[in-house]
């Protein structure tokens, strides 16, 4: 699976904690083996995501993404609930 990145959450990534981001490493390395693995929860979005998804990065943070193509998945977003405003 290839995994693109959004300048926002290259941004976003970048301001984390470190341990957050460490996590984050850790469960983007789960999701390339598979993105619904159960200790990922990930899940559907609504409102003006419904096309999109996220998966928990821990109780607080999650990442969002699409996915682009078979193959292709696009990283958008990284940050507790306030990304979907």
């Amino acid at each position: 699976m290839k995994i693109f990145y959004h300048a926002n959450f290259k941004q976003q990534f970048k301001k984390l904690h470190r341990n957050i981001q460490l996590s984050a490493l850790h469960k983007e390395q789960i999701f390339k083996i598979d993105p619904f693995d159960k200790s990922l929860e990930t899940h559907k979005l609504h409102g003006p995501f419904k096309n999109s998804w996220a998966f928990s990065v821990n109780n607080k943070y999650r990442i969002a993404f699409d996915f682009m193509d078979n193959d292709l998945v696009l990283f958008f977003a990284i940050g507790t609930h306030d990304i979907y405003k």
